[in-house]
């Protein structure tokens, strides 16, 4: 009986210290245990995916593979998403999913600069898909005004399903606004869900709670435009524009310093470290990067041999109504940061004599 005893003693004691010491040691997690407490909530920032991870899907064909190298988190993925999407090709977007084939490099150790510069595509979902938040399509009207259209409005239908997402030509999935099933999949309890990196190396979080609100407003009266047309390789439609500033275009939308919790970039300081965060309310996933960021060479060389010579060529390329001058709503890039800059005459307008006065562009 003295024996059973003692080894009843001894299971305890082993079990007692199995629980003591018992700890989540997922594979295809980061062991780093770095948590940082919300300003507004308890909870808290635990940065599972800040090491290096695999994910895989056999069912989505998802292939992600992160490591650390260098001073730079490198992703390398076919950006195939793992999760379920709407069906593509569908309508308001004929495009079909297929693999790609990417490598993301993300500072290790951002540095913040306070100074934002002007991004198309500002990170990278965790699975490896991209964000990209603006659209390409464009409302031109014959009286000179342009509207960028958002990605979410009811006039045209682009095809994003149930993730806001949809697909390109190229065949790449992304997001345009909060993913729905990354938010799900990679929740840990927590308000704030980690769900991807910026390119400047800081990470993007989503808050499942809404804790952190954008400093985005709408504007106050109608906008201007007449005889007004959208048009795609498909169709052209005619689109009244002179109605209020509903979000519909993103030039419904202005910042307003201090009118929420967010910067200009969607992003804000949690416990000393900057973070991005993607909000339900515009501008849904930053437009822009508050940190240091150079592009890859590679993308760099594609752009040097892509980039514009001449007045003559950004027209070609930017020049939607033809009308000899570039608006603000047609410029992207280094050319839309610095347009009131450019824009001499305060017109709204960049002419080929107000191009030649204007600032070289902080290409990074």
């Amino acid at each position: 009986m003295r024996t059973i005893y003692y080894y009843l003693i001894v299971l305890f004691t082993l079990l007692s210290s199995c629980k003591k010491h018992q700890h989540n040691h997922d594979d295809n997690y980061s062991h780093s245990h770095e948590h940082l407490s919300e300003n507004h909530t308890h909870s808290k920032l635990v940065n599972n995916y800040f090491g290096p991870y695999q994910l895989i899907n056999n069912d989505y064909g998802t292939k992600t593979i992160v490591t650390l190298e260098n001073g730079y988190r490198k992703m390398t993925t076919n950006a195939l998403p793992n999760h379920k999407t709407g069906e593509f090709p569908r309508k308001g977007n004929p495009n079909k999913i297929s693999e790609q084939n990417k490598q993301y490099m993300f500072p290790l150790n951002p540095k913040y600069k306070g100074d934002p510069t002007w991004v198309r595509e500002p990170g990278v979902a965790l699975n490896g898909v991209k964000f990209e938040p603006g659209t390409a399509e464009v409302v031109i009207c014959q009286t000179g005004e342009n509207y960028r259209v958002e990605a979410f409005q009811n006039i045209i239908n682009l095809g994003l399903d149930f993730n806001h997402a949809h697909v390109q030509p190229t065949g790449a999935y992304h997001y345009h606004g909060s993913p729905t099933s990354v938010i799900e999949n990679f929740d840990n309890g927590k308000d704030l869900v980690h769900i991807g990196f910026a390119h400047d190396g800081f990470p993007i979080y989503y808050s499942k709670k809404g804790v952190y609100k954008s400093s985005y407003q709408l504007l106050n009266g109608t906008r201007d435009g007449e005889d007004c047309t959208y048009s795609n390789p498909k169709r052209t439609i005619e689109i009244s524009v002179e109605d209020n500033h509903d979000g519909t275009y993103t030039s419904d939308y202005k910042f307003v310093e201090g009118f929420g919790d967010l910067d200009e970039c969607n992003g804000t300081t949690i416990d000393g470290k900057y973070v991005y965060l993607v909000t339900d309310e515009f501008p849904y996933v930053s437009r822009c990067l508050m940190g240091e960021y150079e592009e890859p060479k590679r993308e760099r060389r594609r752009d040097n041999r892509n980039r514009p010579r001449s007045f003559e060529d950004l027209l070609k390329r930017m020049d939607i109504n033809k009308d000899g001058k570039l608006s603000k709503e047609e410029v992207r890039g280094p050319l839309e940061n610095l347009f009131s800059k450019i824009d001499l005459n305060n017109d709204g307008y960049i002419t080929k004599e107000e191009l030649k006065k204007a600032p070289k562009p902080n290409r990074r």
